[in-house]
Protein backbone atom coordinates (compact mmCIF):
# COMPACT_ATOMS: atom_id res chain seq x y z
CA UNK A 1 0.00 0.00 0.00
CA UNK A 2 1.49 3.18 -1.07
CA UNK A 3 0.49 6.78 0.24
CA UNK A 4 1.09 9.62 -2.42
CA UNK A 5 1.15 12.82 -1.55
CA UNK A 6 1.01 15.98 -4.04
CA UNK A 7 1.02 19.42 -3.21
CA UNK A 8 1.32 22.76 -5.45
CA UNK A 9 2.77 25.79 -3.11
CA UNK A 10 3.48 29.26 -4.47
CA UNK A 11 6.31 31.03 -2.75
CA UNK A 12 6.34 34.72 -2.52
CA UNK A 13 10.47 36.01 -3.22
CA UNK A 14 13.15 34.21 -1.35
CA UNK A 15 15.79 31.51 -1.15
CA UNK A 16 14.34 28.89 0.72
CA UNK A 17 17.31 26.03 0.20
CA UNK A 18 20.57 27.61 -1.08
CA UNK A 19 23.72 26.05 -3.00
CA UNK A 20 27.56 26.22 -2.35
CA UNK A 21 26.95 29.85 -4.18
CA UNK A 22 24.33 31.19 -2.07
CA UNK A 23 21.69 31.05 -4.59
CA UNK A 24 18.90 29.48 -4.32
CA UNK A 25 19.22 25.40 -6.18
CA UNK A 26 17.64 25.06 -9.48
CA UNK A 27 18.16 22.36 -12.13
CA UNK A 28 17.03 21.70 -15.55
CA UNK A 29 13.56 20.38 -16.14
CA UNK A 30 11.55 19.81 -19.60
CA UNK A 31 14.73 22.00 -21.10
CA UNK A 32 14.30 25.03 -19.36
CA UNK A 33 15.63 26.27 -15.52
CA UNK A 34 13.74 25.41 -12.61
CA UNK A 35 13.46 26.74 -9.21
CA UNK A 36 14.25 23.80 -7.10
CA UNK A 37 13.91 22.71 -2.90
CA UNK A 38 16.03 19.79 -2.10
CA UNK A 39 14.15 16.51 -1.09
CA UNK A 40 16.71 16.87 2.05
CA UNK A 41 15.45 20.29 2.91
CA UNK A 42 12.20 19.23 2.83
CA UNK A 43 12.43 16.15 5.23
CA UNK A 44 14.44 18.03 7.78
CA UNK A 45 11.30 21.09 7.62
CA UNK A 46 9.08 18.60 7.79
CA UNK A 47 10.08 16.37 10.52
CA UNK A 48 11.44 19.42 12.27
CA UNK A 49 7.63 20.82 12.20
CA UNK A 50 6.51 20.90 15.37
CA UNK A 51 3.10 19.28 14.80
CA UNK A 52 4.60 16.11 13.35
CA UNK A 53 5.78 15.36 17.48
CA UNK A 54 2.79 16.66 18.61
CA UNK A 55 0.52 14.21 16.24
CA UNK A 56 2.41 11.27 16.71
CA UNK A 57 2.98 11.95 20.39
CA UNK A 58 6.58 10.53 20.22
CA UNK A 59 9.48 12.55 20.77
CA UNK A 60 11.99 13.22 17.92
CA UNK A 61 14.72 11.11 17.09
CA UNK A 62 18.73 12.74 17.33
CA UNK A 63 20.77 12.60 14.41
CA UNK A 64 24.40 13.62 15.73
CA UNK A 65 28.12 12.69 15.67
CA UNK A 66 28.04 13.66 19.64
CA UNK A 67 26.65 10.94 20.49
CA UNK A 68 29.32 10.33 23.30
CA UNK A 69 28.06 13.70 25.16
CA UNK A 70 24.64 12.45 24.73
CA UNK A 71 25.18 9.08 26.67
CA UNK A 72 28.13 11.27 29.30
CA UNK A 73 25.16 14.13 29.91
CA UNK A 74 22.33 11.24 30.45
CA UNK A 75 25.01 8.93 33.12
CA UNK A 76 25.85 12.13 34.82
CA UNK A 77 22.29 12.92 35.61
CA UNK A 78 21.80 9.83 37.20
CA UNK A 79 24.73 10.97 39.04
CA UNK A 80 27.65 9.69 37.60
CA UNK A 81 30.73 11.98 38.10
CA UNK A 82 31.59 13.61 34.92
CA UNK A 83 34.84 12.27 34.44
CA UNK A 84 33.84 8.65 34.52
CA UNK A 85 30.92 9.62 32.63
CA UNK A 86 32.72 10.82 29.78
CA UNK A 87 35.53 8.11 30.03
CA UNK A 88 32.20 5.20 29.86
CA UNK A 89 30.41 7.54 27.43
CA UNK A 90 33.20 7.37 24.70
CA UNK A 91 34.14 3.76 25.03
CA UNK A 92 30.28 2.87 24.44
CA UNK A 93 30.71 5.42 21.79
CA UNK A 94 33.52 3.94 20.22
CA UNK A 95 31.66 0.30 20.02
CA UNK A 96 28.79 1.95 18.09
CA UNK A 97 31.04 3.79 15.70
CA UNK A 98 34.66 5.06 14.82
CA UNK A 99 35.50 7.88 16.80
CA UNK A 100 37.18 10.66 14.65
CA UNK A 101 38.44 13.83 17.10
CA UNK A 102 36.74 13.33 19.81
CA UNK A 103 33.26 12.47 18.17
CA UNK A 104 31.57 9.39 15.82
CA UNK A 105 33.20 9.78 12.55
CA UNK A 106 29.51 10.13 10.84
CA UNK A 107 26.13 11.23 12.07
CA UNK A 108 24.13 8.49 14.14
CA UNK A 109 20.41 8.32 14.25
CA UNK A 110 18.83 7.63 17.42
CA UNK A 111 15.55 7.51 19.60
CA UNK A 112 14.97 8.79 22.60
CA UNK A 113 13.84 5.08 23.40
CA UNK A 114 17.00 3.71 21.88
CA UNK A 115 19.11 6.26 24.11
CA UNK A 116 17.02 5.31 26.97
CA UNK A 117 17.52 2.12 26.50
CA UNK A 118 21.61 2.51 26.26
CA UNK A 119 21.52 4.81 29.39
CA UNK A 120 19.46 1.81 31.14
CA UNK A 121 22.19 -1.00 30.29
CA UNK A 122 24.90 0.91 30.80
CA UNK A 123 23.53 1.49 34.46
CA UNK A 124 22.70 -2.00 34.88
CA UNK A 125 26.18 -3.11 34.38
CA UNK A 126 27.93 -0.52 35.92
CA UNK A 127 30.50 -2.25 38.17
CA UNK A 128 31.24 -4.11 35.13
CA UNK A 129 31.54 -1.42 32.93
CA UNK A 130 34.41 0.32 35.15
CA UNK A 131 36.09 -2.74 35.73
CA UNK A 132 36.15 -2.70 31.68
CA UNK A 133 37.67 0.83 31.89
CA UNK A 134 40.48 -0.30 34.18
CA UNK A 135 41.83 -2.72 32.63
CA UNK A 136 41.20 -1.22 28.98
CA UNK A 137 38.98 -4.08 27.80
CA UNK A 138 36.05 -2.97 26.31
CA UNK A 139 34.63 -6.65 26.62
CA UNK A 140 31.52 -5.57 28.76
CA UNK A 141 30.52 -2.92 26.78
CA UNK A 142 31.02 -4.52 23.65
CA UNK A 143 28.60 -7.05 24.91
CA UNK A 144 26.00 -4.61 25.62
CA UNK A 145 26.57 -2.84 22.25
CA UNK A 146 25.57 -6.28 20.72
CA UNK A 147 22.65 -7.52 22.51
CA UNK A 148 21.23 -3.44 21.83
CA UNK A 149 21.95 -3.87 18.02
CA UNK A 150 20.60 -7.42 17.91
CA UNK A 151 17.39 -5.85 19.91
CA UNK A 152 16.86 -2.83 17.18
CA UNK A 153 17.89 -4.29 13.93
CA UNK A 154 15.25 -3.75 11.68
CA UNK A 155 12.68 -1.61 13.77
CA UNK A 156 12.18 1.55 15.44
CA UNK A 157 9.92 3.38 18.04
CA UNK A 158 10.73 6.96 16.21
CA UNK A 159 8.46 7.55 13.51
CA UNK A 160 10.51 10.17 11.60
CA UNK A 161 13.56 7.24 11.26
CA UNK A 162 10.30 5.02 10.08
CA UNK A 163 9.66 7.19 8.03
CA UNK A 164 13.10 8.67 6.57
CA UNK A 165 15.34 5.55 7.41
CA UNK A 166 18.66 5.06 8.83
CA UNK A 167 22.03 4.08 7.69
CA UNK A 168 25.12 3.22 9.28
CA UNK A 169 27.51 1.10 7.10
CA UNK A 170 29.71 0.36 10.07
CA UNK A 171 26.55 -1.35 11.84
CA UNK A 172 24.54 -2.52 9.15
CA UNK A 173 22.28 -4.38 11.75
CA UNK A 174 20.65 -0.79 12.72
CA UNK A 175 19.89 0.04 9.42
CA UNK A 176 16.08 0.62 8.58
CA UNK A 177 15.05 0.95 5.07
CA UNK A 178 13.03 4.45 4.37
CA UNK A 179 9.26 4.45 4.24
CA UNK A 180 8.86 7.45 2.51
CA UNK A 181 10.96 8.46 -0.77
CA UNK A 182 10.69 12.70 -1.20
CA UNK A 183 11.37 13.72 -4.21
CA UNK A 184 12.94 17.33 -5.12
CA UNK A 185 10.59 20.00 -5.69
CA UNK A 186 10.58 21.88 -8.70
CA UNK A 187 8.82 25.11 -10.42
CA UNK A 188 5.97 24.04 -12.55
CA UNK A 189 7.27 27.03 -14.95
CA UNK A 190 10.93 28.33 -16.31
CA UNK A 191 12.38 30.87 -13.68
CA UNK A 192 14.51 33.67 -13.80
CA UNK A 193 17.33 33.53 -10.22
CA UNK A 194 17.72 37.63 -9.58
CA UNK A 195 19.96 39.43 -7.35
CA UNK A 196 19.66 41.81 -4.32
CA UNK A 197 21.97 44.24 -4.02
CA UNK A 198 21.41 45.35 -0.13
CA UNK A 199 23.07 47.65 2.06
CA UNK A 200 23.33 48.28 5.43
CA UNK A 201 23.36 51.76 7.48
CA UNK A 202 26.34 52.43 10.20
CA UNK A 203 24.38 53.65 13.16
CA UNK A 204 27.30 55.61 14.49
CA UNK A 205 29.42 57.02 11.58
CA UNK A 206 29.47 61.24 11.55
CA UNK A 207 27.83 63.00 9.43
CA UNK A 208 30.84 64.03 7.23
CA UNK A 209 31.28 59.90 6.66
CA UNK A 210 29.48 59.11 4.00
CA UNK A 211 28.54 55.92 2.22
CA UNK A 212 26.79 52.46 3.67
CA UNK A 213 28.77 50.12 6.42
CA UNK A 214 28.55 47.14 4.16
CA UNK A 215 26.93 46.49 1.09
CA UNK A 216 26.15 42.90 -0.30
CA UNK A 217 24.42 40.50 -3.17
CA UNK A 218 22.19 38.27 -2.21
CA UNK A 219 20.23 36.10 -4.59
CA UNK A 220 16.40 35.13 -4.64
CA UNK A 221 13.77 33.97 -6.70
CA UNK A 222 9.74 33.34 -6.86
CA UNK A 223 8.40 30.43 -7.74
CA UNK A 224 5.38 27.61 -7.74
CA UNK A 225 6.44 24.40 -7.08
CA UNK A 226 5.09 20.91 -7.29
CA UNK A 227 6.12 18.54 -4.64
CA UNK A 228 5.74 14.91 -4.56
CA UNK A 229 6.14 12.19 -1.50
CA UNK A 230 5.64 8.25 -1.30
CA UNK A 231 4.54 6.81 1.68
CA UNK A 232 4.84 2.46 1.26
CA UNK A 233 2.61 2.18 4.36
CA UNK A 234 3.38 -1.63 4.76
CA UNK A 235 7.22 -0.84 5.21
CA UNK A 236 6.15 1.87 7.75
CA UNK A 237 4.60 -0.70 9.81
CA UNK A 238 7.48 -2.87 9.58
CA UNK A 239 10.04 -0.18 10.93
CA UNK A 240 7.72 0.49 13.70
CA UNK A 241 7.87 -3.11 15.04
CA UNK A 242 3.96 -3.91 13.72
CA UNK A 243 2.63 -0.90 15.34
CA UNK A 244 -0.47 -0.33 12.69
CA UNK A 245 -1.83 2.37 15.05
CA UNK A 246 1.78 4.29 15.32
CA UNK A 247 1.87 3.83 11.56
CA UNK A 248 -1.87 5.43 10.51
CA UNK A 249 -0.43 8.50 13.47
CA UNK A 250 2.37 8.98 11.42
CA UNK A 251 1.03 9.02 8.09
CA UNK A 252 -1.44 11.57 9.75
CA UNK A 253 1.68 13.36 11.37
CA UNK A 254 3.85 13.43 8.00
CA UNK A 255 0.50 14.84 5.97
CA UNK A 256 0.16 17.68 8.96
CA UNK A 257 3.62 18.87 9.06
CA UNK A 258 4.32 18.55 5.61
CA UNK A 259 1.31 21.02 4.73
CA UNK A 260 2.89 23.65 7.43
CA UNK A 261 6.67 22.68 6.56
CA UNK A 262 8.61 25.71 4.97
CA UNK A 263 12.22 26.01 4.73
CA UNK A 264 14.11 28.38 6.74
CA UNK A 265 16.49 29.47 4.46
CA UNK A 266 17.12 33.28 4.16
CA UNK A 267 13.31 34.00 6.06
CA UNK A 268 14.56 36.91 7.94
CA UNK A 269 15.09 38.35 4.62
CA UNK A 270 12.66 37.42 2.68
CA UNK A 271 9.29 36.30 5.12
CA UNK A 272 8.18 33.70 2.22
CA UNK A 273 5.43 31.83 4.42
CA UNK A 274 3.34 31.28 1.90
CA UNK A 275 0.43 27.52 2.42
CA UNK A 276 0.27 25.14 -0.46
CA UNK A 277 -2.58 26.14 -2.95
CA UNK A 278 -3.71 22.21 -3.66
CA UNK A 279 -3.64 19.43 -1.50
CA UNK A 280 -3.89 15.83 -2.92
CA UNK A 281 -3.17 12.05 -1.72
CA UNK A 282 -3.78 9.29 -3.45
CA UNK A 283 -4.03 6.01 -1.95
CA UNK A 284 -3.06 2.73 -3.95
CA UNK A 285 -3.19 -1.24 -3.16
CA UNK A 286 -1.56 -2.15 -6.51
CA UNK A 287 2.01 -1.43 -5.56
CA UNK A 288 2.39 1.44 -8.10
CA UNK A 289 3.39 5.28 -7.71
CA UNK A 290 2.74 7.95 -10.02
CA UNK A 291 4.71 11.25 -9.86
CA UNK A 292 2.60 13.91 -11.73
CA UNK A 293 5.59 16.35 -12.19
CA UNK A 294 5.45 15.59 -16.11
CA UNK A 295 2.03 17.27 -16.09
CA UNK A 296 4.99 20.39 -16.32
CA UNK A 297 7.54 18.81 -18.66
CA UNK A 298 6.34 21.63 -20.46
CA UNK A 299 6.50 24.80 -18.08
CA UNK A 300 3.41 26.31 -17.25
CA UNK A 301 2.77 30.46 -17.59
CA UNK A 302 1.35 32.48 -16.18
CA UNK A 303 -1.95 33.50 -18.61
CA UNK A 304 -4.99 35.26 -17.47
CA UNK A 305 -5.27 33.23 -14.38
CA UNK A 306 -1.57 33.28 -12.76
CA UNK A 307 0.53 30.36 -11.95
CA UNK A 308 -0.96 28.57 -9.28
CA UNK A 309 -4.51 28.14 -11.63
CA UNK A 310 -2.13 27.26 -14.49
CA UNK A 311 -0.55 24.71 -12.52
CA UNK A 312 -3.26 22.86 -11.17
CA UNK A 313 -5.42 22.74 -14.15
CA UNK A 314 -1.72 20.93 -15.96
CA UNK A 315 -1.71 18.56 -13.02
CA UNK A 316 -5.52 18.17 -13.35
CA UNK A 317 -5.35 17.29 -16.98
CA UNK A 318 -2.49 15.22 -16.98
CA UNK A 319 -4.16 12.94 -14.14
CA UNK A 320 -6.66 12.82 -16.90
CA UNK A 321 -4.44 11.62 -19.22
CA UNK A 322 -2.69 8.98 -16.93
CA UNK A 323 -5.67 7.73 -15.56
CA UNK A 324 -7.54 7.64 -19.13
CA UNK A 325 -4.45 5.64 -20.43
CA UNK A 326 -4.18 3.30 -17.80
CA UNK A 327 -6.92 3.02 -15.59
CA UNK A 328 -6.48 3.41 -11.54
CA UNK A 329 -8.66 2.28 -9.04
CA UNK A 330 -7.49 4.59 -6.43
CA UNK A 331 -9.49 7.26 -5.33
CA UNK A 332 -7.93 10.38 -4.30
CA UNK A 333 -8.84 12.70 -1.97
CA UNK A 334 -8.38 16.42 -2.96
CA UNK A 335 -8.48 19.80 -1.40
CA UNK A 336 -7.87 23.54 -2.69
CA UNK A 337 -7.20 26.42 -1.03
CA UNK A 338 -8.33 28.43 -4.45
CA UNK A 339 -8.49 27.74 -8.08
CA UNK A 340 -10.83 25.41 -7.99
CA UNK A 341 -12.55 26.20 -11.69
CA UNK A 342 -9.19 24.64 -12.94
CA UNK A 343 -10.37 20.97 -12.20
CA UNK A 344 -12.15 18.72 -14.18
CA UNK A 345 -11.13 15.29 -13.69
CA UNK A 346 -9.91 15.69 -10.18
CA UNK A 347 -13.27 18.05 -9.40
CA UNK A 348 -15.61 15.03 -7.99
CA UNK A 349 -12.43 14.16 -5.39
CA UNK A 350 -12.45 17.41 -3.74
CA UNK A 351 -13.19 17.85 -0.17
CA UNK A 352 -14.29 21.48 1.27
CA UNK A 353 -11.23 21.91 4.34
CA UNK A 354 -7.58 20.94 5.07
CA UNK A 355 -9.47 18.82 8.30
CA UNK A 356 -11.96 16.54 6.03
CA UNK A 357 -8.93 15.91 3.32
CA UNK A 358 -6.62 14.29 6.31
CA UNK A 359 -9.47 12.10 7.49
CA UNK A 360 -10.56 11.28 4.45
CA UNK A 361 -7.01 10.06 3.26
CA UNK A 362 -6.39 8.18 6.64
CA UNK A 363 -9.76 6.49 6.33
CA UNK A 364 -8.39 4.69 3.30
CA UNK A 365 -5.76 2.89 5.73
CA UNK A 366 -5.97 0.03 7.79
CA UNK A 367 -6.75 -0.37 11.29
CA UNK A 368 -5.18 -3.52 12.14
Amino acid sequence: MFVELHLIQNFAPSNLNRDDTNNPKDCDFGGVRRARISSQCIKRATRSEKIFAETTDVDLAVRTRWLNRMISNALAAHGKAEDTARSVADLFAAQYCKLDKGHTSVLVYLSKAEMEEITAQLLAHWDEVLESLKNGKSLVVEGIAKDLFKALKGRTGAPDIALFGRMLAEKPDLNIDAACQVAHAISTHAVNMEMDYFTAVDDFAGREETGAGMIGMGGFNSACFYRYACIDFDQLVRNLGGDVDLARKTVEAFLRASVRAVPTGKQNSHAAQNPPSFYMTVVRNDSSAWSLANAFEKPVTAGQHGLVFSSIKALDNYWGKLTAFYGSPARPVVAVLDAVDALEHLKPACVGTLEGWIEDTLAQLPRE
